[in-house]
């Protein structure tokens, strides 16, 4: 069994009482999975006085935990304005996902030769877990817990390659799962995904290496593909909002006429 990413360590950490750790541990995890969640907004400005109140906390556990958040690159310092949720632009998600394609295509075609079968039966055992959600059986979202609780993480280590370990579950995991869960609330696709990781782990427990990365790399495409029907479909919103808008240009000639 593998451990769970921990949290980023910091310099001040050390000057916090272990109950304020503790405060800042708990408030850490909220925070996060409030990212994750769509909760608090990509680009929405963190106060510390509103979380401070929402999370029942003083400020020196609360600035540890965003501190750490922080080296997780969930949250950015912009200087005269403050802390900020990370936002990526449509450009730099859907070169990550192709990134994930192809390497999650690679760490599952190695988890096939490498994994142990007490490994598989573990992930059989996490998706049975997941499987249970209340949003997942209504259609509503598929969400997973970090490290051991979620089933891409699970692959990586199981493909026992330090390179592409470094590379998929360090700060590019965190960002991938902020938007792995909000995307996975279309209609439709929180079953699909489950699915596929049902076929994905048959390929690994039969040990068909080619299998599992082509079965990974669709997953990982179709999830891309989702991504771009939404950026399609909110441009195509704004657009047609922007036009029916009397303040432009567009304006109805009537109207300019009423002026």
């Amino acid at each position: 069994m593998t451990t769970a990413i921990p949290a980023s360590a910091s310099s001040s950490g050390a000057d916090l009482a272990p109950e304020a750790l503790t405060l800042a541990d708990r408030v850490f995890s909220e925070i996060q999975n409030a990212i994750v969640k769509g909760e608090l907004k990509p680009g929405s400005k963190m106060s510390e006085a509103e979380l401070a109140a929402r999370y029942g906390v003083s400020r020196g556990p609360l600035r540890e935990a965003l501190r750490r958040l922080e080296g997780r690159k969930l949250l950015t310092r912009i200087p005269h304005v403050g802390v900020r949720v990370i936002s990526l632009s449509f450009e730099e998600l859907i070169q990550i996902y192709q990134v994930r394609e192809a390497m999650e295509g690679m760490a599952a075609r190695l988890a096939a030769l490498n994994m142990s079968a007490e490994e598989v039966q573990g992930l059989k055992a996490l998706l049975a877990d997941h499987e249970k959600q209340a949003e997942l059986q209504e259609g509503r979202a598929y969400f997973q817990e970090e490290g051991d609780f979620d089933f891409h993480y699970r692959i990586v280590q199981g493909s026992r390659n330090e390179v592409l370990t470094q590379m998929l579950c360090g700060e590019l995991y965190h960002r991938v799962r902020l938007y792995r869960y909000q995307f996975s609330v279309t209609e439709g696709r929180p079953q699909k995904a489950f699915s596929d990781h049902l076929r994905i782990i048959e390929a690994i427990e039969s040990r068909d290496a080619e299998m599992a990365e082509i079965l990974m790399r669709r997953h990982i495409s179709s999830a891309r593909a989702n991504i771009e029907a939404h950026f399609r479909e909110l441009s195509d919103s704004q657009g047609l909002a922007s036009a029916r808008s009397p303040d432009t240009e567009q304006a109805d000639p009537a109207s300019k006429r009423s002026k």
